[in-house]
């Protein structure tokens, strides 16, 4: 990720962090609406769940700049979803809609430009999870 991707990437979190409750709403509403398959996966308080997710993206934001720091955890997740049952497919349509919830959070300002470099983030982290998870299996 080059250090232009790591600031966009930066400023537009800042502009979900007040809406995080909203956007993990609609994050889960579309990934059940793209599949509807994925929702038993979730047996826990999906509001708790969203809590969580916005933590973690929280998290990858602020060690963008360091990945290191992130790649165990990261690992150790990939290794749990693999436990759940999640396969590599599913890892694509968590990619829609979470691209999808920031289009409707950040309005105008998700620029394709904005959209390239969370591109960029998701696939360096989901390429560890897939990894850890195939290592897990």
């Amino acid at each position: 990720m080059t250090p232009k991707q790591i600031e966009l990437i930066r400023a537009s979190w800042d502009k979900v962090l007040p809406i995080s409750t909203t956007a993990a709403e609609l994050f889960y509403g579309k990934l059940f609406e793209l599949d509807p398959e994925l929702r038993p996966l979730f047996k826990g308080d999906l509001t708790e769940q969203g809590r969580k997710l916005m933590t973690m993206l929280g998290t990858v934001v602020r060690s963008l700049d360091n990945l290191d720091a992130i790649v165990p955890v990261a690992q150790a997740s990939g290794a749990r979803h693999a436990g759940y049952g999640v396969t590599d497919e599913m890892y694509d349509t968590v990619a829609e809609a979470l691209l999808w919830t920031l289009a409707q959070g950040l309005g105008n300002d998700f620029t394709d430009e904005l959209k390239e470099a969370w591109v960029a983030a998701y696939i360096i982290l989901s390429d560890v999870m897939k990894e850890a998870a195939k290592e897990a299996a």
